[in-house]
């Protein structure tokens, strides 16, 4: 087994990059750094693993100095990044790999949608519009925030354009103050429904059928009230394997590149503040647009 404790992170990488060629499972020795102050740490041998496409397993202890790791790669194929579903309006279903995957358990979503939704005050909204809701995690974790009295004085509205996906948010949420409706968020206006108080859209406007920057103008204009207030995410990550893999990925590029992030977010950022919005930037893994109104 080989011993990298004496390498520097450099050469570290370089194995690792010439060993994952080879085997899908690599272990190795290095130092324990709850009794070394010069080794790295645990959190620096996660991110080393998360850049390669592997989790790290749970540490083996040899001593007080030495420590085994392992390194297993993560499955690439097995993503819905790239799932292939025939039926165009069940990709994020409940047959879909998407489907299985739950935000609220991945601590950066969690905390910086939490610090979203206080930031807005969300126990004081009375409509809140969910665009590309799915199966209503974002509303189960404004209940759990709340509680379930303060919940149920709010009106609820998601809309997305999977079937199963609401046939399960509504099994989830009976409450006869959440509704749901299988719609193209394009032709929202369609629906003539109350303008919100709120508008969240997680992972959903930077979808290549939505024409983006006219889109989200005409949600300000059309769907939001005077003092309305927004909660825009954006995923800077892919998921592969059931893992949340930080960085944005591209056209073009076999490594994460987030400049089209970058411009969706800046572009929100600046039309919101033309309109008289305060404006915050938070996240990591899901970078959110938390928008709320200025008032003289």
């Amino acid at each position: 087994m080989k011993n990298l404790k004496n390498l520097s992170l450099l050469d570290i990488n370089s194995w690792l990059e010439d060993r994952l060629k080879i085997d899908d499972t690599i272990s190795f020795i290095a130092l324990n750094p709850d009794h070394n102050k010069d080794a790295l740490g645990f959190k620096a041998w996660v991110n080393l693993a998360e850049l390669h496409y592997c989790k790290l397993l749970i540490p083996k202890k040899i001593s007080n100095s030495e420590i085994i790791l392992t390194f297993k790669k993560l499955n690439q194929n097995n993503s819905f990044h790239t799932e292939v579903i025939q039926q165009k309006e069940e990709k994020y279903g409940v047959e879909s790999k998407f489907f299985t995957i739950n935000k609220n358990q991945e601590p950066t979503f969690l905390l910086a949608y939490k610090k979203a939704l206080e930031s807005v005050k969300i126990e004081e909204k009375k409509e809140v519009l969910n665009l590309g809701v799915n199966k209503a995690d974002e509303f189960e974790l404004i209940r759990e925030l709340i509680g379930k009295e303060s919940f149920n004085k709010i009106n609820f509205k998601g809309i997305d354009h999977s079937k199963t996906a609401l046939e399960y948010a509504k099994r989830r949420f009976p409450n006869k103050n959440v509704k749901f409706y299988e719609h193209d968020i394009n032709t929202i206006s369609q629906l003539n429904l109350p303008k919100a108080d709120l508008i969240i859209s997680i992972g959903t406007l930077q979808s290549p059928d939505i024409n983006y920057k006219p889109f989200l103008m005409s949600l300000v204009q059309k769907h939001l009230t005077k003092n309305g207030a927004l909660i825009l995410g954006f995923p800077n990550s892919r998921w592969i394997d059931r893992e949340l893999i930080y960085g944005a990925k591209a056209p073009n590029y076999n490594y994460s590149e987030m400049s089209l992030l970058f411009n969706d977010v800046i572009f929100a950022k600046k039309y919101l503040q033309q309109k008289r919005f305060r404006v915050t930037i938070t996240g990591r893994e899901y970078i959110f647009v938390t928008a709320t109104k200025i008032n003289n």
